[in-house]
């Protein structure tokens, strides 16, 4: 109901994965929304993401381009999560040997970049250019060996448990190792750009992170990234 008028409900033109944070779109009718999926589908929508990441990527920038793949987790709690798929395989000697990757696997391809880092941390700016379920979560972890703070699911490979903190940081963080348990997602969708259409500008939607989000950064003693720069255009496929 809107101003005593029936209209159709919104819906929904993506997803965010579970307890991430930022910006959402919506369309107001059916027509609307398959364009924006169409749209996210031949990867003509900027996406901008910022991570605070347990541990500094090496190299502090650049294009992770890994296939991701569901998998079974075989333990105390089975468990379903994402995984890597690479097409090279490293041999002992160190040459390399192109691996098959399975049907099941979807590409995923994340670029990335190094904001600042602080206390064993770094906030990261992230622009997925294909849209995996878990990708920047799974691309992190995995192939950077760098978690989000407070990603519990993908901070251990064979056990759901809270994630583990070192010291520096917890001290930083005014945190006992109990109350890691607690730690929100630091994921957050900060940008959305989409096309320009006849003839009109790029619609650029923003989000400021949430309360949570910078009470880390300040509590780290890390920049709050600047929403008015975060227009760079990724880097085409």
């Amino acid at each position: 109901m809107l101003f005593g008028k029936e209209v159709e409900p919104l819906r929904i033109c993506h997803r965010l994965d579970k307890d991430t944070s930022g910006a959402l779109l919506l369309a107001r009718s059916s027509a609307a929304a398959e364009r924006v999926q169409r749209l996210m589908q031949e990867h003509r929508i900027h996406r901008v993401y910022w991570a605070v990441c347990l541990g500094v990527p090496t190299p502090l920038e650049g294009i992770v381009d890994i296939p991701i793949i569901e998998k079974e987790v075989i333990g105390p709690q089975r468990h379903y999560k994402m995984s890597l798929c690479p097409r090279l395989r490293v041999l002992p000697d160190g040459s390399t040997l192109r691996s098959r990757v399975s049907r099941s696997a979807h590409e995923a391809v994340t670029q990335y970049r190094t904001l600042a880092k602080s206390c064993g941390a770094s906030l990261l700016e992230l622009q997925p250019l294909t849209g995996v379920k878990h990708q920047l979560r799974t691309h992190l972890a995995l192939a950077l060996n760098c978690p989000i703070l407070g990603d519990h699911k993908y901070s251990h490979w064979d056990r759901l448990a809270p994630q583990k903190l070192p010291q520096s940081l917890l001290r930083a963080l005014s945190l006992t190792p109990q109350q890691t348990r607690s730690l929100l997602l630091h994921l957050h969708a900060a940008q959305i750009t989409l096309p320009p259409t006849s003839g009109s500008d790029p619609i650029v939607l923003r989000c400021s992170p949430p309360k949570h989000f910078l009470r880390t950064l300040r509590k780290l003693q890390l920049p709050v990234p600047d929403l008015q720069r975060s227009d760079v255009p990724p880097t085409e496929m």
